[in-house]
């Protein structure tokens, strides 16, 4: 009897096993076409725009077009830096931000992430706190939501990027928090796509999780969110439901 448990354990434990492994090679699939596509995307940006302003005659469009492969090439090089974020614990450089300045300054980057099918609503608390935390990191995560988002709503939609002062009391946050007491800034980002499942939602911020096609998303964007925040000391949820 104790041999047959033990061969069932051994069958059992190989089994495992092979699942594992099936997995990370899938993790690593994704990765790796998610990475293609948005590199690709990024490249046509910069290679488009540059072929454009070679043939410009108008000195402010190929200006612009200038900008828009700077814009694109900046983008990759943040793509590298989500990477090596990923592969080890990235130092942050907190500062106090003033959060409403910050989506201030990122709306037009916003806007043309989201694509003209998209609507962009910001609306930033008066009297907003300053909060202490890595402005370059907030961005990249706002901008992981956004895209998020956009993907979410293939035909169109609107997204709202919302700021709020928040006074957690001792006994009264909610305990999946795990937050002190204490005064914080709360950003909210909601969006008019499909929503949601259970069983999704559950493993939302699960590392290489994704709901995309093969080469449209790596699964890595809400987990860096969730990492950068929770190392920043704040809380991340999200509240959703199909349709």
């Amino acid at each position: 009897r104790t041999a047959a448990l033990r061969r069932e354990m051994e069958g059992r434990e190989s089994a495992e096993g092979q699942v594992r492994q099936m997995e990370k090679m899938e993790a690593v699939g994704q990765l790796t076409g998610g990475i293609a596509h948005d590199f690709n995307n990024m490249l046509a940006i910069v290679i488009g725009s540059l072929d454009m302003a070679k043939r410009g005659k108008d000195p402010a469009r190929v200006r612009t077009l200038i900008d828009r492969a700077l814009e694109g090439a900046a983008r990759a090089a943040e793509l590298t830096q989500r990477l090596l974020a990923f592969s080890r614990r990235q130092p942050l450089a907190p500062q106090a931000v003033d959060v409403n300045a910050l989506l201030a300054g990122m709306a037009e980057l916003l806007r043309r992430t989201l694509g003209e099918t998209v609507a962009l609503e910001t609306r930033p608390a008066e009297g907003l706190w300053l909060t202490h935390i890595d402005p370059g990191q907030l961005e990249n995560a706002i901008l992981n939501l956004a895209v998020n988002a956009r993907d979410a709503m293939p035909e169109g939609g609107a997204l709202a990027v919302e700021t709020s002062n928040c006074t957690l009391d001792a006994g009264t946050a909610p305990a999946e928090m795990d937050l002190p007491p204490g005064d914080y800034v709360t950003i909210a980002v909601a969006d008019t796509g499909a929503g949601m499942p259970p069983d999704v939602l559950d493993r939302a911020f699960d590392p290489f999780f994704t709901t995309k096609e093969v080469g449209k998303g790596t699964g890595l964007g809400p987990r860096q969110v969730f990492g950068f925040v929770r190392q920043s000391g704040g809380h991340v949820g999200i509240s959703s439901e199909p349709g």
